[in-house]
């Protein structure tokens, strides 16, 4: 009976924070650009300053990553996803091509349901937070349970400073009593215009469900292939620093390396040199056992954890100050756990005879899991490059920068966001690193430039006499002055 209060709480607590949220939208909805704009920046402004309690919080409560980079994770999420976007219009005329006749109008959608993951809590509440008010929208949090008073704590943060700003009260909700009820009843409440879905695929997969218009994302499971033409010290240096970054919760970091035979030794060498372990054959079974649930999913224990902790569950004796543990591999498959998604300091370790069966390879990791997500190429070859870019089917190819930060936009000039879209292949609505323009409905205002017979290829009279009659007293104004003009000569 208790569990079943507890759910009747959680609808009654959502479907209370829906309605809040929609009458106050009502109203933001009329706020000028300006006014936006001020409330979306004294939002910003709260976050960071609370950047590092936050941090600390969400390592604190779930067990993952490190506190010092959640701190660079939020900081991201308020100042440097601000700075993108503060010039962006997103109110009232967003654009307007008086040449071509049109201008366009951007129309929030209304309420967003920000679903929010265990890996990266208070970052993408702020992220998702401050892209749903810049676009005019309000938003109902829905945290994971494993994070859930981080982020209540993120939204109160958020929601204090909108408030004091201007915004209406209410624009800005949370449930405090998750339950899958009460995330199922966000989704698919009928004021709820959209979801912005980050987690699991059973989540996603339970967004685009709904019959609500869903924005959701895949895992990533990127691989990182390092061509001949690359700096073999700096593509290894990127890439720990990428897969150590909070411990690899963010799913833009590398899952393998894939290297010819020729560079296999020199790249081996380079990554023992700065701190990666090659795991052996027997310590590779050990480990592998705990990278995956019996259902074949990740398994959670594993998320964010130190290689410490991860040789200490393992039963592992590896050498001290290890920064990754790494497995060589051969095959690809769900059922070979070193081939999927790790958001942990694992790696798989690849070796392909040229650099055609290295593109082969990287497809097949990617269509086993993390399809339509993120490839890093290490390359100083531009013919390499655009092979890679018209080939791998991944919407973002990032170049010799480490995955997680220049997936995210940290390290690379893409859309700063925390929600990664995956495509069509993915199975995602868009391919897109996800910006307010996401967010809002874009109304299209085109004036006529053509008649019915010029579209079939024919002469229009009314067209023709309407642009080049000229009426009885404009034919006695022109002769007038045609004379005048001929007597000033004379």
């Amino acid at each position: 009976m208790e569990l079943l209060d507890k759910d009747l709480l959680s609808l009654q607590e959502t479907r209370t924070l829906i309605t809040r949220a929609k009458k106050a939208q009502e109203i933001y909805k009329t706020f000028s650009q300006e006014k936006v704009d001020s409330i979306v920046k004294a939002v910003a402004e709260a976050a960071e300053k609370e950047a590092v309690k936050l941090a600390k919080m969400a390592w604190e409560e779930t067990g993952f990553g490190k506190w010092q980079d959640k701190i660079v994770k939020n900081t991201f999420a308020s100042r440097v996803v601000y700075e993108n976007m503060k010039n962006t219009k997103t109110v009232g005329i967003i654009n307007e091509n008086k040449e071509q006749k049109y201008f366009e109008v951007g129309v929030p959608v209304g309420v967003v349901a920000g679903l929010i993951p265990s890996t990266n809590p208070t970052s993408t509440t702020i992220y998702k937070t401050l892209i749903s008010l810049k676009a005019g929208n309000g938003i109902v949090v829905s945290p994971h349970p494993n994070a859930k008073n981080c982020i209540i704590e993120t939204a109160r943060i958020l929601n204090d400073a909108a408030i004091k700003a201007g915004a209406p009260e209410g624009l800005i909700g949370c449930i405090t009593i998750p339950s899958l009820q009460g995330t199922s009843e966000l989704m698919k409440h009928k004021d709820t215009a959209l979801i912005l879905a980050t987690g699991g695929e059973a989540m996603v997969h339970a967004a685009y469900s709904s019959g609500t218009p869903a924005i959701g994302v895949g895992p990533g499971n990127g691989p990182a292939f390092i061509d001949k033409s690359a700096d073999i010290k700096l593509a290894v240096k990127r890439i720990l620093d990428s897969k150590t970054f909070d411990n690899g919760v963010i799913c833009a970091s590398e899952q393998s390396v894939v290297v010819e035979k020729s560079m296999k030794e020199a790249v081996k060498e380079e990554l023992i040199r700065q701190g990666a372990y090659f795991l052996n054959e027997e310590e590779s079974k050990k480990l592998g056992s705990f990278i995956l649930r019996a259902n074949g999913t990740m398994n959670p224990q594993i998320v964010g954890k130190s290689v410490e902790k991860l040789a200490e569950m393992a039963g592992l004796n590896v050498k001290a100050g290890s920064r990754v543990l790494i497995s060589e591999q051969t095959t690809v498959g769900k059922d070979n756990p070193y081939s999927r998604e790790k958001l942990t300091p694992i790696l798989a370790f690849y070796t392909v005879n040229d650099l055609e069966e290295g593109i082969d390879l990287c497809t097949r990791i990617l269509m086993n899991e993390g399809k339509g997500h993120t490839l890093v190429l290490h390359s100083n070859n531009d013919e390499v490059i655009k092979t890679f870019g018209l080939r791998i089917p991944v919407s973002r190819l990032l170049v010799n920068t480490p995955g997680a930060l220049g997936g995210i936009g940290g390290a690379t000039n893409l859309v700063p966001a925390l929600t990664l879209g995956c495509g069509a292949v993915g199975g995602s609505s868009t391919s897109d690193n996800i910006g307010p323009l996401n967010l809002i409905n874009i109304k299209r205002v085109a004036c006529g430039v053509r008649e019915l017979e010029e579209l079939r290829g024919e002469e229009c009279p009314s067209c023709t006499q309407s642009e080049s009659s000229i009426s009885k007293d404009q034919l006695e104004l022109i002769i007038k002055k045609v004379v005048e003009q001929l007597a000033s000569l004379s």
